[in-house]
């Protein structure tokens, strides 16, 4: 039904210029850019929910494609398709657009305009992310992902917003350079920019190695893996609210998904020869990052850690299978198993991170402070937020029944055909996220009143209440019921594991 619209161009520009429009609307009237930004995010959002209705499970074939010539003289295309990776990620983006515009309605007073505009702008550019199939133009929307988030964190930042800005912004691009230089190669051995021709190529072994490091050195730095991950704690601490939820909810998923379109089709022979070294890494990241998360005072920055280690079940997810296919055949359920936690992971995390950075968007809305020392007793003050904080804490340390257990289960299931010690040091990942998470929740939410702050405090309005609890509704059903989920991803990652087990 919706196959022969223009659906993706639309979801792509009509941000874009819903945020020019919004940008134009200047100082004076806040509250008409602010309903201007809001029904522009919200019309994205219900037309994006039509690539959910429209889709057809069952194939791993790229669908709502749109193509045509935009630079004919090199080969370059507006090429766009979409399959079952990418389809709820870009429902993620827009779904978070939403509650964005909404959770910054009274908190922004600075140049609203221009703080709306750059987010709208950037879920149009997001999508562009998900949705390109020439490499070229995903590119140019890869690099200008990096230019409305610079401006979020240097105006609307903290105190060290310039530095947290600078160092996003070098990690990223220089990263992103190499990616360029192995896409050009890449063209010219397809004769084609196209994303899909590159899957398949008869590369040499060791061209395969030197372009999957190319592409790890752009992917690994979104995620982020360690030991290129010290931006995002620096991001997160000085970015506005809203900022920090698009980083974790949209922009780490972006390296995960370069994993799945990108290295792993691509170079898989690259992928076997260096799935100890993806391997090593990510349990680095789950076992060694959840310690430093213990350490942290502030809440933000032990939210940021914790980000960073439960994105190392993601790549372990992702890498890990060559591992089950050496132990238990090219063709064991732990394979595709364990893709599936991953790209379940992804989109959980999405919600719940940006949950519970919400969660200290409103407290620190009220206190102006996000350490954990400054607080204390806010269920006695605040009942109904303690309550949504606690449930995002809990799924947020994996507790079953919600949609943090469910990616996590299905990846340290899967490690277990690979390696005894992959699973067993990946499950340590629910001992210290409960430790940090319900230490956190102790200081913050129980106990006595801590200060006379504290005891000034006031329970979450309707407005927040509202993006709680559409939060809450989706962390609940997706661990209750992820199977519509997994049965619109299941085809296109069963396609990435027999293409790579073929090649392999």
């Amino acid at each position: 039904m919706f196959q022969g619209w223009p659906v993706l161009s639309l979801l792509i520009w009509i941000p874009i210029l819903g945020g020019i429009a919004v940008l134009m609307t200047g100082e004076r009237a806040p509250e008409l850019t602010r309903r201007l930004a809001l029904g522009i995010s919200v019309v994205v959002f219900l037309l994006s929910l039509t690539l959910w209705t429209g889709f057809e499970t069952g194939t791993a074939a790229m669908q709502f494609v749109e193509r045509a010539p935009w630079i004919a003289t090199f080969g370059i295309e507006y090429y766009l398709g979409i399959d079952g990776i990418s389809m709820p990620l870009i429902l993620l983006t827009t779904f978070s657009m939403v509650l964005v515009v909404v959770a910054g309605w009274e908190v922004i007073r600075y140049k609203p305009q221009q703080y709306l505009s750059a987010f709208l702008v950037m879920e149009g550019v997001m999508v562009g992310v998900f949705s390109a199939l020439d490499a070229v133009l995903f590119y140019v929307f890869w690099e200008a992902m990096l230019i409305p988030m610079f401006l979020i964190i240097g105006i609307w930042g903290g105190p060290n917003r310039i530095y947290a800005t600078l160092k996003f912004f070098l990690y990223t691009f220089l990263g992103s350079v190499l990616m360029l230089v192995a896409l050009l190669y890449l063209r010219y051995q397809a004769d084609s920019f196209a994303i899909l021709d590159f899957h398949g190529l008869p590369l040499a072994p060791e061209i395969q190695v030197l372009i999957f490091l190319a592409f790890l050195a752009a992917f690994a730095v979104k995620v982020p893996m360690w030991p290129v991950h010290t931006w995002l704690p620096d991001a997160h601490v000085e970015a506005p609210t809203g900022g920090s939820v698009i980083l974790a909810a949209i922009m780490l998923k972006i390296g995960g998904y370069g994993f799945l379109r990108f290295s792993l089709p691509i170079t898989p022979m690259a992928s076997v020869q260096l799935d100890w070294l993806m391997i090593a890494l990510s349990l680095i990241a789950v076992v060694y990052i959840g310690l430093v998360a213990i350490a942290q005072q502030d809440m933000k920055k032990l939210i940021a850690y914790s980000s960073i280690a439960h994105m190392g079940f993601v790549t372990l997810g992702f890498f890990v299978i060559f591992r089950i296919a050496a132990n238990a055949g090219a063709d064991a359920p732990g394979v595709l198993l364990s893709l599936e936690g991953a790209a379940v992971q992804m989109i959980s995390h999405g919600f719940v991170s940006a949950a519970l950075f919400l969660c200290v968007g409103v407290l620190y809305d009220r206190m102006h402070s996000r350490l954990i020392s400054d607080y204390g007793g806010v269920a006695n003050r605040m009942p109904v937020f303690a309550g949504f904080f606690v449930l995002f804490a809990m799924a947020n340390a994996g507790l079953p029944g919600t949609s943090g257990f469910v990616g996590e289960f299905m990846v340290i299931l899967a490690a277990f055909q690979a390696d005894f010690w992959f699973a067993f040091l990946a499950a340590t990942t629910l001992v210290l996220a409960a430790a940090y998470t319900l230490w956190m929740i102790k200081r913050v939410v129980y106990g006595e009143v801590a200060s006379e702050g504290v005891a000034a405090l006031s329970d979450i309005n309707r407005r927040e209440f509202f993006v709680l609890g559409v939060l809450a509704l989706v962390v609940l059903g997706l661990g209750v019921w992820p199977q519509p989920l997994v049965e619109v991803m299941e085809p296109s990652l069963a396609a990435v594991a027999d293409q790579v087990m073929a090649a392999r």
